[in-house]
């Protein structure tokens, strides 16, 4: 079941920010666009809501129970670059905007970096959910399975500070025409 409701919300997630600029854009109402928006987060509580209740009420974790903290960790720390990517998109397609100039050489490299910032931010949410839940269970049997979420954790975030390392010793080269900056 919760595997579900991680896909569900995963959808509900898209549909809210791909509705709220759809309504932003193309139907002209940006505060209705906004209001849809603002709903991203809310799913989010949902999700947790939902993950809590079924451990309380019984459940035996599982590793979809850790992907729901893994998830709601990535939707908090990345949700608003993914929401302002997607905004910037819709203007650019929809309103003639100027596409945002992709970042190269040390611009790309500082980028990588503040992604490893928020990957830091996903995984201490993400830990800080799984550690939670195992606090509130209060059964080691039950939330077992949640503690193979945390060298997982350490590998995601090895991953991201290995990327950024690897473009700053090697910089992105820009798109032909680009300046570098």
């Amino acid at each position: 079941m919760v595997l579900v409701a991680i896909v569900v919300c995963e959808v509900a997630f898209w549909v809210a920010v791909l509705g709220g600029l759809a309504v932003r854009y193309l139907a002209g109402r940006p505060r209705l666009g906004m209001t849809l928006m603002v709903l991203a987060p809310v799913i989010d509580l949902l999700l947790l809501g939902f993950v809590a209740i079924d451990l309380l009420g019984g459940g035996t974790a599982s590793w979809h129970h850790g992907l729901a903290a893994l998830y709601i960790g990535i939707s908090v720390a990345y949700g608003h670059r993914m929401i302002a990517w997607a905004d910037s998109t819709f203007a650019t397609r929809f309103r003639g905007a100027r596409p945002r100039p992709k970042p190269a050489g040390a611009a790309y490299a500082i980028a990588c970096w503040k992604d490893v910032a928020r990957t830091l931010l996903a995984v201490a949410i993400a830990g800080g959910i799984v550690g939670g839940l195992i606090l509130l269970v209060g059964v080691p049997e039950r939330t077992r399975e949640l503690l193979g979420l945390f060298p997982l954790l350490g590998i995601v975030l090895g991953v991201d500070v290995l990327w950024a390392v690897s473009y700053t010793v090697w910089p992105k080269k820009p798109a032909t025409g680009q300046a570098v900056g």
